[in-house]
């Protein structure tokens, strides 16, 4: 029987990692990893599933600790005393198991779970940013929507801030509908010129930020970790889709919708407004993957916490993604030759310096 190489040796550690590096897919990247213990421990050591989740998601690259809850059992001979491949391995579950979360194809969902402030209201409470969260844009007989204070100037922006269903999310679309007036002559839409979106973490203590206007809800009192580009509103009577460029992940569950400009002036008084009936986030909450984090206020350092099921931490030798079994070694020698004529191919024609990442 033909004996089988190792293509790892073969090329060696630089070019293997700069066709490592290509891998853009967690499940692909675990897959390898699967192929030998040697490609185990060359995958681990090179720290490729949190390279590739920072480049997914760079708002994660906050996350300065990781921590499993339940740390699997060590399968390397003699790592039990080497503190530092054992950090290695943690990283590489935690953030293999992390990155699949963040890819994984699910059902999205709303993940607005309260509101924290609106930068102004015109009529409070009967125009809060409260009324956002109403699928309609009546109850009983009386309109809902937010509504902002009157400007002169049709620049002034306003902002809506929401608090998320955990402190990790991937948010895919924002929805958002501007409010028609259907009580007014013409039945005006008060819709903004362009859209943005921040998320990130409020430096605030979450009773002090909820519900609060003023100093408390100031801009300065927030950590972004996302700022999407700005997306035009549409004058329109419709609950509009803004589709991000990429999953993002909120990091610390804050969602601030910033409302760039205004079209629409009120009859009575002269004054450019803006009103929004009803927003959306879609999306997935990362605290049923097990996933949260922890702020460390002295030093703005957060900590990803993983929290895997009772099964899993029992499972002796097992990868974030499902495997726990090596193959035969027929598709070892299969895979290994599959992955690298994949990615050599996609590498051929880069310059030296692509390729030494």
């Amino acid at each position: 029987m033909e004996s089988c190489r190792d293509f790892i040796d073969l090329l060696g550690p630089d070019v293997s990692s700069s066709v490592f590096i290509l891998l853009d897919n967690p499940t692909d990247l675990m897959s390898v990893s699967a192929v030998s213990r040697s490609w185990r421990r060359f995958v681990i050591a090179n720290r490729f599933c949190k390279v590739l989740c920072f480049r997914m998601c760079p708002e994660v690259s906050n996350l300065r600790h990781v921590v499993e809850a339940c740390p699997a059992p060590t399968s390397e001979a003699g790592s039990s005393s080497c503190a530092e491949w054992e950090n290695l391995e943690r990283e590489h579950r935690v953030y293999s198991y992390l990155s699949h979360s963040i890819a994984s194809v699910v059902r999205k969902r709303d993940c607005i779970f309260g509101t924290i402030h609106a930068s102004s209201t015109d009529n409070f409470p009967i125009e809060s940013i409260e009324h956002t969260l109403v699928p309609s844009n009546k109850v009983g007989v009386r309109p809902s929507y937010w509504s902002s204070e009157g400007q002169s100037d049709p620049e002034v922006p306003e902002t809506l801030t929401y608090r998320l269903l955990s402190k990790l999310c991937v948010v895919n679309e924002i929805l958002i509908q501007p409010f028609e007036a259907y009580f007014q002559p013409e039945n005006p839409i008060y819709s903004a010129k362009t859209v943005r979106f921040r998320m990130g973490h409020s430096r605030l203590p979450l009773e002090t930020s909820i519900g609060i206007q003023g100093e408390a809800s100031a801009d300065n009192n927030y950590e972004w970790t996302y700022i999407s580009p700005e997306f035009r509103m549409l004058q329109e009577n419709t609950l509009q889709s803004f589709k991000l460029p990429r999953p993002a992940v909120c990091v610390g569950g804050i969602l601030q919708i910033e409302l760039l400009g205004r079209v629409q002036v009120q009859q009575t008084d002269g004054l450019y407004y803006i009103c929004v009936c009803h927003v959306k986030a879609l999306g997935h909450s990362l605290k049923t993957q097990h996933f949260d984090i922890d702020f460390i206020k002295a030093s703005r350092e957060m900590v990803l916490t993983w929290q895997p099921e009772a099964e899993d931490c029992s499972s002796d030798d097992s990868e974030a993604s499902g495997i726990s079994s090596w193959p035969s070694s027929m598709r070892r020698t299969a895979m290994a030759q599959l992955y690298f004529e994949r990615f050599l191919g996609a590498a051929e024609g880069a310059s030296d310096d692509e390729l030494l990442l």
